[in-house]
């Protein structure tokens, strides 16, 4: 029984792993089919570098049964395949893990353009080489000239066959090295015939159809001129970094148009042999949107969607164009961008024909100046595909067509009204009017049809012979095509008005959505709540389920999903992960682990990737508006990711530097304000200890009132370091209750009255005062350490006065002493933790913590806290004392009357 495939979710965090190196090189065999040789001659140039000393391992290689190229794998390092289950069967794949475990010096992956098992990594096996060389690792590989992406159209015309599977340009074009193994068509024809490609019948019959010799020729040319202009690019790069000057075919720049015909495909080809033939030009795609034009149906969304991937895949740039006028903004933007050579296509009929109401080919080449342009007409290779129109336009025609028979039969019972009271009344009139209300409301067709109905109705009840409808008047003709001519009219206009308007609400919508989105994630506060609003807001514009991944322990982990509960896949975590380690577009519709329904698109910011998000893109049409402006508002998120990222660093610098700046003044005030209470009790204890017996009553008693003095400073400072603590690290926890603040103040004297010395305290409290919701305990300890630091900064005799008032909102606590004050500049730094007064006495007054923990206590209760100094006159005309103000919100508003 084969071993399971490898899980990709397992597999790419070890691929991703890999140690960045420099880039492997990519050496191409290429040839103009099958047969040439080009397996047969790689391994013969590997078994000379094998025996030169080179480590080569050969990943895969097809011999289709040819005995001359199996005969060269002997001596050769032949990894085994692994398996990938599809369908209840094992399907036998190139080991891209073993490979990278592996890590030769050179790989050998034969058919560059092979399509991998449903389930494997990447679609293609050139993704898997590049994934390879990414890695470090030199590759050597075959392709055939008809396997390529720009060329698959003239392949077609030549062979009459298409090709299945397609190596992009850019793959090629990135190649090192390319050697082309060639043989005359002749020379391959024989060795069909001899049995050295297919097997006798299977050779008989590709002989009369691909292996024609005028097949062969041709792919023969396309092959040498493929390699030629590889060679000329090369040349040209070698050139330009040396700095060596010439004039560049460069100059040229190619501009193609797509409309979401069935030419798109084709034209995106075309433009990029252009590039080719002139020497590696710039070009891009452009698709011209009318904003007043109608919506494109999905099919061509669809198609317009697929054409700007192809154009990125081999090396183009898509672009949108807006405006009415179509050929005045392709001119323009090809005058803006220095456009030389403009490629369109000319068909039977599509939407340029519609937009422009001509042939868009035959405009631009009238009105281009300056500019090539070349004109792709449509091949018969492939039979048209019939047009199609969305349900919603379908549905608009039809209730239009009896809305204008109302029309037409109110006007025709007005009519009958006035012709039987009323001599000489020109009835058309009114028709006409039913006409014109037909085009205003329901467009170009139900007014036409309105138009002839109203028609045939004036001829046959109003106009002679009356009651039939033989025409007896010229003159009825005029009016026949009077009727038509303002149907025409009003209906276009109104019709053109009318996808303005949606065009507009469109636009408006999109512009909305935007714009409310960008508040919305402006005003997330971290990355979590930034993640699940941009998966709401994804979700909502998508109409479909998106999840956010963020970074987190060297992995991606499902931070937000919409809706919620919302899981993913091993498959799809893989194809998240891989777009977080290499930055590009994964899962659904791309090259990557295309299996799930998920489409991961990295989030990249001003500085880097701040994430993945993914859409599921099973829900969502390629192409839609709901895509782009789920894409759009991922753009938007990512940045809104990266702010709120740089937020959280911010804050977490500035918290570090805090830290920072408390350890250097909590060491230097350890340094002193522990040292010197426990010098003074350890002296103090010592002396007792010795000459106790020997001391006077008063002089014990002064060592052990020193002793007690000092613990209760040195008990303080441990008090204020741990309520710092508490408050730096987030840990206060604040029990509110309903309190009166004069059995705090009256609490908080008692506890400092032992320390007043010759000082008095005063109090002034009204005989009714509203409670406030605060923690007593807290509270108290804030009032203590401002009644504290009042006692040490005012001199003995002087008063300490607490005060309590209230006004509306707040009950407010006054603090005042008739110290020294506070110096204006201090003001604003004097709830600052470790600040003192700049007296070098000071140090004896405390930590300068008591007022920070004031402030942090005080702010805890949701309260404010404020000095103010000075606040009176001192005996020698100076001005003196600080007030300090506690404010404490009410949780309702007394009324004026009440105070």
């Amino acid at each position: 029984m084969p071993e399971p495939a490898p899980d990709p979710a397992k597999t790419t965090p070890a691929t991703s792993a890999v140690p960045r190196r420099k880039r492997g090189r990519l050496k191409v065999f290429l040839g103009m089919s099958p047969g040439v040789g080009k397996t047969y001659e790689m391994l013969r140039a590997a078994r000379r570098r094998k025996a030169e000393g080179l480590d080569v391992v050969v990943g895969v290689v097809e011999t289709h049964g040819r005995k001359e190229t199996m005969s060269l794998l002997r001596g050769l390092d032949v990894m085994p395949r692994a398996p990938i289950d599809h369908r209840d069967r094992a399907l036998m794949e190139f080991d891209l893990d073993g490979a990278l475990a592996r890590r030769p010096e050179l790989l050998l992956v034969d058919e560059y353009a092979h399509s991998n098992a449903p389930g494997s990594r990447h679609p293609k096996r050139w993704q898997d080489v590049e994934e390879l060389r990414d890695a470090g690792i030199d590759v050597w590989t075959t392709l055939n000239i008809q396997h390529l992406e720009s060329l698959s159209d003239v392949v077609l015309r030549i062979t009459g066959v298409r090709q299945r599977e397609a190596v992009p340009d850019s793959a090629l074009t990135g190649a090192d090295d390319i050697e082309v193994v060639d043989i005359t068509p002749e020379d391959l024809r024989a060795r069909l015939a001899e049995g050295k490609v297919y097997v006798p019948e299977t050779a008989r019959v590709a002989s009369e159809n691909f292996f024609k010799i005028e097949n062969l020729t041709a792919l023969r040319e396309l092959a040498l001129r493929r390699a030629a202009q590889t060679v000329d690019d090369q040349l040209l790069l070698h050139l330009r970094e040396r700095g060596v000057s010439g004039p560049w075919a460069a100059n040229e720049r190619i501009l193609v148009l797509v409309g979401g015909d069935a030419m798109t495909a084709s034209l995106v080809r075309t433009g990029r042999r252009m590039s080719d033939m002139m020497m590696d030009a710039p070009w891009s795609v452009a698709h011209v949107e009318r904003p007043s034009g109608s919506r494109a149906d999905a099919r061509s969304a669809g198609r317009l969607s697929e054409a700007f991937k192809l154009a990125e895949q081999l090396g183009g740039r898509p672009v949108t164009i807006s405006g009415d006028d179509v050929v005045r903004a392709v001119l323009d933007h090809a005058h803006r961008n220095n456009v030389t050579q403009i490629v369109i296509g000319k068909t039977g009929g599509g939407r340029f024909s519609e937009w422009t109401g001509r042939a868009l080919a035959t405009e631009l080449l009238r009105k281009a100046q300056g500019v090539a342009v070349h004109v792709v007409t449509e091949g018969d290779l492939t039979a048209p595909e019939p047009a199609s129109k969305s349900g919603v336009r379908a549905a608009l025609d039809w209730r239009g067509y009896p809305a204008g028979a109302a029309f037409v039969l109110a006007a025709t019972g007005a009519a009958l009204l006035l012709d039987t009271r009323f001599e000489r009344v020109d009835l058309g009139v009114i028709y006409l009017a039913a006409v014109v209300a037909a085009g205003v409301l329901n467009g170009l067709r139900p007014a036409l049809a309105a138009a002839t109905l109203a028609f045939l109705t004036y001829n046959f009840l109003f106009l002679q012979p009356r009651y039939s409808f033989l025409i007896g008047s010229p003159t009825d003709v005029l009016t026949l095509i009077v009727f038509w001519g303002v149907a025409l009219g009003t209906g276009a206009l109104a019709g053109r008005v009318r996808e303005q308007a949606r065009a507009a609400q469109r636009r408006a919508a999109a512009v909305s959505a935007l714009l409310a989105a960008s508040q919305t994630l402006s005003a997330g506060q971290d990355r979590a709540t930034t993640a699940r609003t941009l998966a709401e807001q994804a979700s909502a514009a998508a109409g479909a389920g998106a999840v956010v991944l963020l970074p987190e322990d060297d992995d991606l982990t499902l931070t937000a999903a919409s809706p919620e509960g919302v899981t993913l896949a091993p498959d799809a975590m893989a194809a998240a992960r891989w777009a977080w380690t290499h930055g590009e577009v994964t899962g659904h519709g791309t090259g990557t682990l295309p299996q799930t329904h998920w489409r991961f698109q990295p989030l990249q910011g001003v500085r880097g990737r701040a994430g993945v998000a993914g859409i599921d893109a099973s829900a969502v049409a390629a192409g839609s508006d709901e895509e782009r402006l789920a894409m759009a508002l991922l753009d938007q998120g990512a940045v809104a990711l990266e702010r709120a990222d740089l937020a959280g660093q911010a804050l977490e610098t500035e918290t570090l530097r805090r830290a920072d700046r408390f350890r250097a003044a909590l060491m230097n005030s350890v340094s002193h304000d522990l040292r010197t209470p426990l010098s003074t009790v350890l002296g103090s204890a010592t002396t007792l200890i010795d000459y106790g017996a020997t001391l006077k009553p008063e002089v014990r008693d002064d060592l052990l009132l020193s002793i007690r003095e000092e613990a209760e400073r040195l008990s303080r400072y441990v008090g204020d370091l741990l309520d710092m603590t508490r408050l730096e690290g987030g840990g206060l926890n604040v029990r509110t209750d309903w309190t009166d603040v004069r059995d705090i103040l009256n609490a908080a004297a008692d506890r400092v009255s032992r320390r007043l010395s010759q000082r008095k305290v005063t109090r002034d409290f009204p005989a009714q005062l509203s409670m406030v919701e605060a923690d007593p305990g807290l509270l108290e300890q804030a009032v203590v350490n401002i009644l504290e630091n009042a006692i040490a900064y005012s001199p003995d005799g002087t008063t300490i006065e607490l005060a309590a008032y209230e006004d509306r909102g707040a009950v407010v606590i006054s603090i005042e002493d008739e110290g020294r004050g506070i110096p204006t500049a201090e003001l604003e730094r004097v709830f600052d933790k470790f600040r003192r007064m700049e007296a070098s006495t000071d140090r004896a007054k405390g930590a300068g913590l008591g007022l920070a923990i004031a402030k942090g206590f005080v702010e805890a209760m949701r309260g404010r806290i404020a000095a103010a100094s000075p606040i009176q006159d001192g005996p020698d005309g100076g001005k003196l004392g600080a007030r300090i103000l506690i404010s404490l919100p009410k949780s309702i508003a007394t009324h004026r009357d009440l105070l």
